[in-house]
């Protein structure tokens, strides 16, 4: 009898034990799976979004370091009550603000770190504009900088789209109050060829012969509206150029602008024309676009018409600007829509001022 009972007992562990620990096993490989699957949507939403970076604030304002990294961690805020923070690196970069600005624009190394978000573990490097220097001005700076994004994401998907955050910046090397600045951060180029299907294009030597014409011809005549002179396909200048893996027949790419800092519409203090760039003032539009018939100009035109009225949602229905900005930047936008009101005197300016390659 007892041996019975002692042969029931050992199927019973055989047979029992291990079906309980697949099951335990399977609950842990289902909680690793839910963890990967967990997406922020980091440029999905337009809620103002709040981080906080700590790191030796002090030697990055001074030296401005472009080369080495500085260590640093970043806290998203999720909530009141829920965060996450992950160890980092980071540097400076840009050209004029880099010189200028007491905080530079900032590049974020986020390799190694494991937020628990599928998306953001993906992203290698990631973009931060801030905010130039202390003042009232500069926040609004990079909120109108902000917008001018918004309103060309309007025209195409093949943009750049950008998140507006509170940053939060914590010397890590010097007892100093928490400095709290506006600023966003810029898609990164490997999340915009992934979205859209392309692949980016290092070339320097391209023109904008090269570039899928309506888009090219969208991405000039949005440059005029918004006062900005200051880019060029050659070189790469303030646009990024990227190719669908489906090519088209001609084996034509595609220009992304970014930077709109030096723009009429932004209209920066900093901001003023180059010696020999042919306008007195940064609030002077220029067409530095390539010349096209007048019929394509009109049909290229339509599109801005078409968008008019979303141009200026984007601006007035912006919670973080005051009036009166808002009210110049609307008085600038007038001034190109007026001159649509009479689109052959338009059509006149951008054939004048083309570039003919």
């Amino acid at each position: 009898m007892n041996k019975k009972i002692l042969l029931r007992i050992i199927l019973a562990f055989l047979f029992v034990s291990p079906v309980s620990g697949q099951k335990e096993s399977l609950s842990v490989d289902n909680n690793v799976n839910n963890d990967q699957d967990k997406y922020f949507g980091l440029f999905e939403s337009d809620e103002l979004l709040e981080i906080t970076l700590r790191f030796d604030l002090s030697t990055y304002t001074r030296e401005k370091p472009k080369e080495d990294y500085l260590k640093a961690n970043i806290t998203f805020h999720l909530s009141n009550t829920d965060s996450v923070s992950q160890d980092i690196r980071l540097r400076s970069r840009g050209e004029f603000r880099n010189q200028y600005c007491t905080y530079p624009p900032i590049t974020l190394n986020f390799k190694k770190a494991d937020f628990g978000y599928k998306d953001l573990n993906r992203i290698s490097q990631i973009k931060l504009v801030p905010e130039c220097s202390p003042g009232g001005e500069n926040s609004n700076y990079i909120l109108r900088e902000y917008l001018v994004y918004k309103m060309f994401n309007l025209l195409t998907d093949t943009t750049f789209r950008v998140r507006l955050l509170t940053v939060n910046y914590i010397d890590t090397e010097r007892k100093r109050k928490t400095i709290t600045q506006y600023g966003f951060f810029i898609e990164p180029l490997e999340m915009v060829t992934k979205r859209t299907n392309t692949i980016e294009v290092k070339s320097l030597s391209l023109t904008q012969r090269n570039i899928v014409a309506r888009l090219i011809d969208r991405l000039a005549i949005f440059n005029y509206m918004i006062g900005n002179y200051d880019w060029g396909v050659p070189g790469q200048h303030n646009v990024k150029i990227i190719k669908p893996l489906v090519l088209e027949p001609a084996g034509l790419a595609i220009a992304i602008p970014y930077d709109f800092d030096w723009t009429g519409l932004v209209n920066p203090s900093y901001a003023f024309p180059g010696d020999n760039v042919g306008i007195e003032n940064i609030r002077e539009r220029m067409f530095v676009g390539i010349c096209r018939t007048r019929e394509v100009f009109e049909k290229n035109l339509d599109a801005f018409a078409e968008n008019k009225e979303a141009f200026y949602r984007v601006i007035n229905e912006f919670p973080y600007l005051d009036k009166r900005e808002k009210r110049d930047m609307t008085i600038y936008l007038d001034g190109f829509f007026s001159q649509m009101n009479n689109k052959s005197r338009l059509i006149d300016i951008l054939l004048n001022s083309c570039k003919k390659l």
